[in-house]
């Protein structure tokens, strides 16, 4: 599905494959990557592609969810934690990833919380972005 109006576009360049430095064009994201010692790495200091995608989808998914409650008036309780778990490994044809968001929202009754999950994966762009592509557990811990 195309976007009608972009709202914002992040441009980031990478050089010389998984151990590399990537940098946003605005030069706030400066950051050494290294491939983790399960892939074959040195595991060197830096992040890496999967703790990238793990971040994002963290906090765009925690975004979705104030947007959700913002619309209906509500608020999230205290202490809303969204943790996302990225795994990557061989499929026959490359490699594949798995994700895994584990949801704390506390003092939120289980059939609230359930609605507001599925709410907030239908708007976020990370979920819309992997749906049907990778697979998703939603995790309400």
């Amino acid at each position: 599905m195309l976007i009608d109006k972009v709202l914002y576009r992040a441009h980031v360049t990478a050089t010389a494959g998984r151990d590399t430095h990537v940098m946003s064009s605005d030069g706030i994201l400066n950051l050494k990557l290294t491939t983790p010692r399960e892939i074959g790495g040195a595991n060197g200091r830096g992040t890496n592609p999967e703790q990238l995608f793990a971040a994002g989808y963290a906090a765009c998914f925690l975004q979705a969810m104030k947007f959700v409650v913002a619309r209906d008036g509500t608020a999230l309780p205290l202490g809303t934690v969204v943790e996302a778990s990225v795994g990557m490994g061989p499929i026959p044809r490359g490699f594949a990833m798995e994700i895994e968001l584990r949801i704390s929202l506390p003092g939120l009754a289980r059939a609230e919380a359930d609605s507001l999950v599925e709410e907030a994966h239908i708007v976020c762009p990370y979920s819309n972005a992997t749906r049907g592509n990778i697979p998703i557990r939603l995790v309400l811990a």
